[in-house]
């Protein structure tokens, strides 16, 4: 019986483990700690593998445990000293710019509060309906919709291109 729940399993993470870990890295904001929700969530969902399997959809059941892992460690840390990365030096005409724009991606939504970032990235990273999207979060469509709306427009501010004011004006007749 073990050998079987461990197959289903092992199959269950080789299927479904690199999005939950691209879901988990965008809303910590860091792929270490992604990386740490990520295995925090299969743990549970190993614990609780009948509950799992027997799921309308199993990785909706882990999504949730996952998005749940996320806002708890959010809620303790709250009271708890957190680290700042420095932001890497960017480069210009070279491989890294590749990157860039995922980078200023990434930044933009550690902009977000928890619950916002986490409606966008269930939304738009994970193309989850509204339903979806509050069934996972515990809260109403409307919600989600109002948390999404308020998510992108300050993503739109951040990452709204620079135009220089000085130039527009000189090249007007």
């Amino acid at each position: 019986m073990t050998d079987q729940r461990d197959d289903e399993f092992t199959a269950f993470v080789v299927e479904h483990g690199a999005a939950l870990l691209r879901t988990a890295c965008l809303l910590t904001g860091d792929r270490g700690h992604g990386e740490d929700l990520a295995q925090t969530a299969l743990a549970k969902a190993y614990g609780a593998w009948s509950k799992v399997r027997a799921a309308d959809v199993p990785v909706a059941y882990v999504r949730r445990v996952l998005v749940n892992s996320h806002l708890s460690w959010r809620r303790r840390l709250m009271s708890t000293e957190q680290t700042v990365e420095t932001l890497p030096d960017r480069g210009g005409g070279d491989h890294q710019d590749a990157h860039a724009d995922s980078d200023e991606v990434r930044r933009a939504l550690l902009q977000l509060s928890p619950r916002v970032r986490t409606a966008v990235v269930l939304r738009y990273f994970d193309d989850l309906s509204e339903a979806d999207t509050a069934r996972l979060m515990g809260c109403s469509p409307s919600t989600v919709n109002n948390q999404v709306t308020r998510g992108l427009a300050v993503l739109r501010t951040l990452l709204a291109p620079e135009t220089d004011l000085t130039t527009a004006t000189r090249r007007r007749p």
